[in-house]
């Protein structure tokens, strides 16, 4: 057996030796110019008109559908990522941290607070590689207040993820999730 095995905890993290080189989310001056834009007109907590954010973002190459309501202080890191469909909200202090992209359907609602993560590291290697997944957000979900959806996870159509739930996996159409991990609670029902 070799020592690695008999000594799980022999290996160390290094830092030092991190490199994502390989990782190249679009061209230096276009992140660069993005940065003020950002910090400007969309993670501050000013009203700034929702038709001018979306004309921005359209700029930057997001894919933005018509109705979106963004509210003040959201924080988006590269809209070239993003897609956002039709009549969708996304509250105050939202965090769309998009290393990879990120589709957001139609009447979806991520509300105060949650946060989109695309990236994470290997934390089984010593170099604590960047690791990316997309994240798809189908039409009718809704995304509680400070809740997190992980990397590669999709939400299926009309799920919920509730208030300060953490989504590790994918959500199935039409249930309400809950918890960290989240985990099925009940079916979502509509009643007219």
């Amino acid at each position: 057996m070799s020592d690695l095995l008999l000594h799980p905890c022999k290996e160390k993290t290094s830092l030092a030796q991190f490199n994502n080189d390989w990782y190249k989310p679009g061209p230096k001056w276009k992140r660069l110019l993005w940065l003020p834009i950002n910090v400007l007109f969309f993670n501050n907590g000013l009203a700034i008109l929702n038709g001018f954010k979306c004309t921005l973002l359209r700029m930057f190459g997001a894919k933005i559908g018509n109705g979106v309501i963004i509210k003040p202080s959201v924080n988006i890191k590269y809209p070239w990522f993003l897609e956002i469909g039709n009549n969708t909200w996304i509250g105050e202090k939202v965090w769309i941290d998009n290393l990879a992209p990120v589709r957001l359907g139609n009447n979806v609602c991520l509300s105060q607070g949650a946060f989109l993560l695309t990236g994470n590291h290997n934390y089984n290697s010593i170099k604590f590689e960047l690791k990316i997944g997309e994240i798809l957000i189908e039409d009718g979900v809704w995304i509680g207040a400070k809740a997190i959806v992980c990397p590669g996870v999709i939400c299926k159509s009309h799920s919920v993820l509730t208030v300060a739930s953490v989504a590790t996996k994918d959500l199935e159409e039409y249930y309400i999730y809950r918890g960290c991990p989240a985990e099925k609670v009940k079916k979502r029902i509509f009643k007219v």
